[in-house]
């Protein structure tokens, strides 16, 4: 997932990926305790794509109070 294409998202949309990407994390942590994971990488990966989902909340918060700020001077 490019870090341009979580920008484009709206708040709602960012929620509901980070709440799926937390989901998948879970499936791939069991998976992975079982020895059913082929690829353990995958894990990392995750956790990024989580890393950039939360930047991207991050940032809006930012730009609407950096908007609000504004309009109260």
């Amino acid at each position: 997932m490019r870090a341009s294409e979580l920008r484009e998202m709206t708040a709602q949309e960012l929620g509901r990926k980070y709440a799926e990407l937390k989901k998948d994390l879970f499936n791939l942590r069991m998976q992975h305790a079982t020895n059913q994971l082929d690829n353990p990488i995958v894990i990392r990966d995750t956790k990024r794509d989580i890393a950039r989902v939360l930047t991207a909340i991050r940032e809006k918060e930012i730009a609407a109070a950096g908007g609000k700020e504004a309009a109260n001077t």
